[in-house]
């Protein structure tokens, strides 16, 4: 039977594939990206996907350190939990997941104020996703999911995934800037040949 540093494990894994996910679909949606009209030639609100998916994740973010609570040997603390500067060992890499986790609720809640917010601000604030993707890398890369604090194996299965989360967070960001850029050249040349006839 899995212990519950093994569950809480798989729940922060679970969490790490989900916000993976969601930021994808995020750049999808930044660029209007229409798939009726390209693949998979469906309509797919790709919209409302992100926003469930964001409720599921921190759903499962939130349940990720709350497991340890049933532990034996982990040791942890409601306090450690909400405020880990002095839970019980990998302080540095439990204070990453809860920024991380503080990062995220703070989009998600901000997305409830868009309205009040005016879109401006508001996608200024959704921009901490991309500060709460690198924390939450960095956290599933470096911690022990152990919590014995053995060195990091990078060959790992578990660290193997989250290596391929942050491979395809930095390449579609990538390919985002780009097509950003690329969109910008695009407009700038239609609006300068619209001047000059």
């Amino acid at each position: 039977m899995p212990s519950a540093i093994d569950l809480s494990s798989f729940a922060g894994l679970t969490a790490m594939v989900l916000l993976t996910i969601n930021l994808l679909l995020g750049l999808l949606v930044t660029t209007n990206y229409n798939p009726r009209l390209y693949w998979p030639h469906r309509k797919i609100p790709i919209f409302k996907i992100h926003n469930w998916n964001a409720y599921l994740a921190i759903a499962v973010v939130c349940l990720h350190p709350v497991i340890l609570l049933f532990s034996k040997t982990a040791g942890f603390h409601a306090g450690d939990v909400l405020w880990p500067l002095h839970s019980p060992g990998q302080r540095l890499y439990n204070c990453l997941g809860a920024a991380t986790f503080y990062l995220i609720a703070l989009v998600v809640v901000t997305s409830y104020l868009r309205p009040r917010l005016g879109s401006r601000p508001w996608k200024k604030l959704h921009y901490l996703a991309y500060l709460a993707a690198a924390l939450l890398f960095v956290h599933g890369t470096l911690i022990d999911p152990d919590l014995k604090n053995k060195p990091t194996d990078f060959l790992d299965g578990e660290k193997v995934l989250v290596e391929a989360c942050f491979a395809l967070v930095a390449a579609a960001s990538v390919w985002r800037w780009r097509y950003g850029k690329e969109r910008q050249r695009h407009h700038a040349a239609k609006a300068t040949a619209e001047k000059a006839a």
